[in-house]
């Protein structure tokens, strides 16, 4: 974990509600797909995480979804301010198990962490394939960019408005794969975890206090004890997840 400056080179809406933020500064600390930053805010105490889409030299891409007042305020910040970052966060995901045709299976902002991992996958030299779950039509983003990067991409939409309507695991039952990764709301990740059929990894949303490990406010009850989402997560194996009632 580092303490770094960043200076805003962009801050784009892709939604009604999803922001595309692209920093300048240095990255070096991020060593892992599925890490993520905390970012400090004027007037809140508590920083606020959000998950590493794509670094690219000295930029770094974060996409985030204006839920509260500390995302609403990260909106209107404009190019050439500075943002107070701790970076390199979290333990990212393993890449060593995928086989060569790992599935990416990503909900709503779950879907950001998922795109330099498929890029670090390709270049591995695996095919890989992406399911992206939203509510409707209005709310996808990135298709295209993994579509571009040379992903097979299916959308799903539980409105039927684009794509297979329903849940991303109704997109999961057709498809071969070797191993998942996945990423978005607790109920999406317990429903995966259901109609998976090989061992994979999934990566938490939780809310977080300190974000580095000190508050123990995020664990995740596992075959080992609890563990922090933000320190030995936020991405744990298939095989040591207990999920709570």
């Amino acid at each position: 974990m580092k303490q770094q400056i960043f200076t805003i080179i962009e801050n784009k809406p892709l939604t009604d509600s999803v922001y595309r933020l692209r920093l300048g500064g240095n990255t070096s600390a991020i060593t892992a797909p599925g890490q993520f930053v905390n970012i400090k805010l004027e007037g809140k105490f508590l920083r606020r995480p959000i998950s590493v889409c794509d670094r690219s030299g000295s930029m770094l891409t974060l996409i985030y979804k204006t839920v509260g007042k500390g995302t609403e305020q990260l909106s209107t910040m404009k190019k050439g301010e500075q943002l107070d970052l701790l970076i390199g966060l979290g333990n990212g995901y393993d890449l060593t198990p995928s086989g060569e045709r790992p599935l990416l299976i990503g909900g709503g902002v779950g879907v950001p962490p998922l795109f330099s991992l498929a890029d670090e996958l390709l270049q591995k030299g695996c095919k890989v394939s992406a399911i992206l779950g939203f509510n409707t039509a209005s709310e996808i983003f990135y298709a295209d960019e993994f579509r571009m990067l040379g992903v097979e991409t299916y959308i799903t939409t539980v409105d039927g408005s684009a794509g297979i309507k329903g849940f991303v695991t109704d997109a999961m039952k057709d498809l071969d794969y070797s191993y998942f990764y996945t990423c978005g709301p607790e109920p999406m990740l317990k429903a995966v975890y259901r109609a998976s059929k090989t061992d994979g990894q999934f990566s938490f949303e939780k809310r977080m206090g300190c974000g580095f490990g000190a508050c123990m406010g995020c664990s995740c009850r596992t075959i080992s004890g609890y563990k922090r989402i933000c320190k030995e997560g936020p991405v744990l194996k298939k095989g040591e997840i207990l999920w709570e009632d």
